[in-house]
């Protein structure tokens, strides 16, 4: 008998090492858009969640934002209940304009999975984000210049939210769905050019690949895992810093922040 093959299993293993630290019972829950990247890790947690003696559910976001994403939102509870998951709902939100509509919708998203997350118990939620997905990140910390801090991308664990597909490109998750005959569902917006980041993904990513070769977004991943791990230790740095140069009768000692290096400094001050 032949295995699941290898686009579904490399998918598999990436949900297997993401739960390992969940003790016997606990609830996952699959944040699931019904795009290949995220219907791929519903069906991945389907399969891994039950034999590692978790309870795995799902939820969709309905943003309200397209014409039919009512219906569209019930037919990927559908999809995710036809695969074993459960409990299965759709989180509906509203949508506001403070920072630009990706921005507005994010925020939204996110208070709606935190929602759903402590009202149903669960221990975490999986988001689908892959490797081409933290390129995009990178590419656009860069243009804004913000740092280190956002060079570093998207954290593989934030809070109870986990990211298993960091290291997955999205032609894996493509795959896998082929595989497995998930019906996928292609996010008008996701090639919309109003939107920044759909242009980062269907133009600045596939120009840079032509001009620099292959293997853009995965240099690029690696960068922002590197990153992560020094701005993680500058920040541990920053807070000795801080603690050595709060005054017992309040305030800061000045002097003892003066010998630090600029990027403890600057850290410390944040803090």
């Amino acid at each position: 008998m032949s295995g699941p093959g290898p686009a579904i299993s490399q998918v598999r293993n990436a949900v297997r090492h993401a739960l390992e630290p969940l003790a016997a019972g606990d609830l996952v829950l699959v944040a699931c858009s019904g795009g290949a990247d995220s219907l791929a890790l519903a069906s991945a947690t389907a399969f891994v969640a039950p034999r590692a003696g978790l309870r795995a559910g799902a939820v969709t976001v309905d943003h309200g934002l397209q014409e039919g994403s009512a219906e569209h939102a019930e037919n990927v509870v559908a999809a995710l209940r036809a695969m074993g998951l459960g409990p299965v709902e759709v989180i509906r939100v509203q949508v506001g304009t403070d920072g630009g509509p990706e921005a507005a919708a994010r925020r939204a998203r996110y208070e709606g999975l935190g929602e759903a997350a402590q009202r149903l118990g669960a221990a975490c939620v999986l988001l689908g984000h892959t490797m081409d997905d933290q390129a995009e990140s990178v590419l656009l910390g860069l243009a804004r210049g913000s740092g280190g801090r956002s060079l570093s991308g998207m954290a593989q664990r934030q809070g109870n939210y986990v990211r298993p597909l960091l290291n997955i490109s999205r032609h894996t998750t493509q795959e896998a769905c082929r595989a497995e005959e998930l019906l996928v569902w292609d996010d008008p917006h996701n090639a919309d050019p109003r939107y920044l980041r759909s242009r980062v993904r269907t133009e600045l990513l596939p120009l840079m690949e032509q001009v620099l070769g292959p293997g853009v977004s995965e240099a690029l991943s690696r960068t922002a895992e590197m990153l992560r791990d020094d701005a993680d230790a500058l920040d541990v740095w920053a807070g000795w810093a801080l603690d050595a140069a709060v005054h017992r009768e309040g305030g800061l000692d000045i002097e003892q922040l003066e010998v630090q290096l600029p990027a403890v400094r600057h850290r410390a001050l944040r803090q």
